[in-house]
């Protein structure tokens, strides 16, 4: 399928990596992959304790006296995949699924965030017809699940002056800063009780939702599956005394939940309310996000009469505690027009025999910011006892609008292309936070192909980007000379 795209060797070991299970904190194979690449080409081939991959080529001739470049790029890949798919992204490889100028996957997400990014540096590692000067080629673990991998990155490995990160999902681009993030989990102790007679059951579910990633999307007005579900929960159990039995809802902390459900029970006597109510918000909800989510479903199905409940007390506040959570923008900057400050995503709510669990993320590009977005979420839950901790989070990347290497970006991008690319921060997070906090000096940019619906199922990369950003790159490095 892939062997017709252009350019024909980048396709060539995406393909290859896409047959190779990566899931965040499981890239045994992946980073067994590209130390056996390095070696087989020849080049030395590095990789530390956490299983991060470093590969240098000496600079080719004429080159030898240019500045080191370290091309970066991450080796895991978010697993989000549709209900319906049966997939085991520990074994199976991903389905490529090409729809016009795009391509993507069958039923999960594609990998191309950063998998292209990780294919275009061994195509070029690979290829010594190209112009550059000394290279590295850092390949890490566990971007997407806590940036482990470059946070735990040793400050003697790198030896080059100028990163060339390729995690950017926007063509044209070029990002100098990203927003620093923490995580905040709270866990909720509950007890069980006995189900009532003269009560009937349902799975209330919400689904069909865009997700999304929860940096690049946060503030495009997308549904958040838990909350919307949360909202017809918290709604039953004030007017029509709903018991709950079982909740889950979202995957990953920088997703933004697409699915959501519950298991209830309800008394005969409420049952015809509580129907017209969930009908109701099916319609409220419909209405509310009918520019955004145009697929949103709101389903209430019979099921079996479950054994147990949560406890009425643990039900009521959760249920307030998750109604009361904040999702979304928190803050917009004050100095770049529509750019997001400060945000925080409802990421999942879980269960186990014992606690409720639910993870949070938040972002910010102010430090002092992002940690009060993460004491308001602690202060939301400890108001109901539960038990708050925080990751140890990751910086952001300041920008420096002097940079050399993004005035060479630029002028190479405008002499390719013939137009003025765009430079700008993100408020998604990227390695180079961690990177720059470790080599002070490094001199860097952020850039890729277009990619669209990262995180989710709806991940698709256009095709005709990936030539430009080849073109690009391999003209940025003859330039850094």
């Amino acid at each position: 399928m892939l062997s017709n795209l252009k350019p024909a060797a980048v396709w060539h070991y995406f393909g290859e990596i896409m047959q190779i299970p990566r899931p965040s904190k499981h890239e045994e194979k992946i980073s067994a992959y590209l130390q056996n690449f390095g070696r087989e080409h020849g080049l030395e081939t590095l990789s530390d304790e956490l299983g991060n991959v470093l590969i240098r080529k000496p600079a080719s001739k004429g080159y030898e006296h240019s500045q080191g470049v370290c091309m970066q790029a991450h080796m895991d890949m978010v697993c989000e995949k549709n209900g319906d798919k049966q997939f085991d992204f520990l074994k199976d490889a991903i389905q490529p699924v090409l729809d016009g100028d795009w391509l993507t996957a069958d039923g999960t997400t594609l990998g191309a965030d950063d998998g292209i990014g990780v294919a275009a540096i061994l195509a070029i590692l690979a290829d010594d017809t190209i112009e550059h000067g000394p290279l590295e080629a850092l390949f890490t673990i566990d971007e997407e699940t806590g940036l482990t991998g470059a946070g735990g990155l040793s400050t003697e490995w790198l030896r080059s002056d100028i990163l060339l990160n390729f995690d950017d999902e926007d063509e044209g681009e070029f990002c100098i800063g990203c927003a620093g993030g923490i995580d905040t989990t709270v866990a909720i102790d509950y007890n069980t009780r006995y189900c009532p007679a003269g009560e009937v059951a349902y799975r209330v579910k919400v689904s069909g939702l865009k997700g999304g990633h929860s940096g690049d999307d946060i503030n495009k007005g997308l549904g958040n599956a838990n909350k919307m579900l949360t909202r017809i929960l918290w709604n039953a159990t004030e007017k029509c005394k709903i018991g709950l039995a079982r909740i889950d809802g979202g995957n990953l902390r920088n997703a933004i939940a697409r699915e959501a459900w519950a298991d209830i029970v309800v008394a005969k006597d409420f049952d015809a309310d509580f129907q017209k109510m969930v009908a109701d918000f099916r319609e409220h909800l419909t209405f509310e996000f009918r520019s955004t989510e145009p697929d949103l479903k709101v389903e209430l199905t019979p099921i079996d009469m479950p054994q147990l409940l949560i406890d009425r007390e643990t039900q009521y506040n959760l249920l307030n505690a998750l109604f009361a959570c904040a999702h979304g923008v928190l803050a917009m900057s004050r100095e770049i027009p529509n750019f997001v400050e400060t945000s925080t995503n409802l990421a999942s709510v879980k269960m186990d025999e014992k606690q409720i669990h639910i993870a949070t993320s938040q972002r910010s590009s102010v430090e002092s910011a992002k940690l009060a977005a993460a004491q308001k979420i602690e202060a939301t839950f400890r108001m109901i006892g539960a038990h708050v901790n925080h990751g140890d989070g990751y910086p952001g990347w300041t920008p420096n609008p002097s940079s050399r290497v993004l005035k060479v970006g630029v002028e190479t991008y405008k002499a390719l292309y013939g137009k003025e690319p765009i430079v700008r921060a993100i408020h998604a997070g990227l390695e180079c936070g961690l990177i720059g906090e470790k080599y002070p000096k490094m001199d860097m940019i952020s850039y890729g192909p277009t990619l669209r619906g990262v995180h989710s199922p709806d991940e698709r990369i256009e095709i005709k980007t990936v030539q430009m950003f080849w073109d690009l790159t391999l003209q940025i490095l003859k330039n850094l000379k």
